[in-house]
Formats: C-alpha cells, structure tokens, sequence
C-alpha cells in the first residue's frame, strides 16, 4: 500500500444524514437518467428539478456535457475514459445523496457494468435508475445539438449508437418512453415513484 494510502483517514461529522432528513422531511437520493443522446434526459432533469423546487425539495441536475466543462475536462470519450467519466460523477452523487439532496445525473453511461459501478458506490434505496428510452431514429430526427449529422459524415468518433453501443438497461426502476409520453407524464412518473417509495415523505401528495 502507498504510503498516502495509509495516512487518509474518513472524518464523520456530528450532523448525519439522518438527522437532514428528518429535518428537511425527504430523504436524499440519486436519480440516474440514462438513454441516447437526443432521448430527453436532459429537458426531463431540468423539467423534474423546477417541479421538485416547486416543493420546496432541494435538488440538482449534474448534466453529462456540463461536468465536462469543469470536474471531468480531463476525460476523452473512449471507453476508459467514460468509465472514470461515471466513476467520477457516482462518487459526486453520493455526496449529494448524503447531504439530503436528491440529484438528477442526465448521463448518456452506454454499459452496463458503468451503470452498475455507480449503482454499487451507493447503499441500497439510494440510487434510481431512469431509463429514458427513445428509438435511435426519433433521436437523430431531434438533434438537438447536431452531433447525429456529424456522426454520421465520420466527424465524430466513437459516438453512442452510432458506431458505439448502448447497452440498454436490465432492470431499472423506471421506464420512461420519450417518444410515446408528454413532459409533464414523463416528470409526473418520477415524481410518483418518489412518493409511492417514501422519498418524498408521508405528507407529499
């Protein structure tokens, strides 16, 4: 073992999560929206933390292109360097769950096994899996930021679904199809989920 290893040490604090909660009267979590690019991960995040806010319920959206901008700059989009691109935001989510905050990670996370990874760094309850599923061929009518077309003419590499896989999920916990249900269904879905488990707390309605 390094000798850095053995000079780290955890610092508990005297607030735990627990009492958070109970103060705050829901309990933190990670919502984990995986799906295609195009597939609405980001709208339904950003749409979930307005409704959330609305509340009164602290929450937050770690967007995949945004944590490239600061946190995960470093990283390529090879497989390995997606693989410390979910490590990295996993371990961020969990500090989020453990502050009583429940974040929204719009993340594209392709395999199954990265997906899994994040799942593992968490307890049992605390992480959500949303599956935003949407055919690849209403994402690339979408575009939004016009990457299909520049996969396409080969000006992007090694891009999700397109010469890249997506691995679809096992056993999420949610199932949401972008191209069958409004925004506001989609986000109602969440928010029932979280109410029906005990997230939101007895008095949510």
């Amino acid at each position: 073992m390094r000798e850095e290893k053995r000079n780290i040490y955890w610092h508990k604090g005297q607030i735990t999560r627990r009492d958070r909660e109970r103060v705050q009267g829901y309990k933190g979590c990670t919502l984990w929206l995986t799906g295609l690019s195009g597939s609405g991960k980001s709208t339904i995040a950003h749409k979930l933390e307005e409704r959330l806010f609305e509340r009164g319920i602290r929450s937050y959206v770690l967007d995949g292109d945004n944590i490239r901008f600061g946190l995960n700059k470093d990283l390529g989009f090879s497989r390995e360097a997606r693989q410390e691109n979910i490590r990295r935001v996993a371990e961020v989510a969990k500090l989020f769950t453990d502050a009583g905050i429940i974040n929204i990670i719009a993340f594209i996370s392709p395999y199954l096994q990265d997906r899994l990874t994040a799942r593992n760094i968490q307890e049992p309850g605390d992480f959500i899996e949303i599956y935003i599923k949407c055919p690849i061929s209403i994402c690339e009518k979408r575009d939004p930021k016009g990457i299909y077309k520049k996969a396409r003419a080969g000006l992007i590499k090694e891009f999700t679904g397109i010469d890249d896989p997506y691995e679809e999920p096992k056993n999420p916990e949610i199932v949401i199809e972008t191209d069958k249900e409004s925004l506001d269904g989609c986000v109602n879905k969440i928010v029932n989920y979280l109410i029906e488990n005990g997230y939101l707390g007895v008095n949510e309605k």
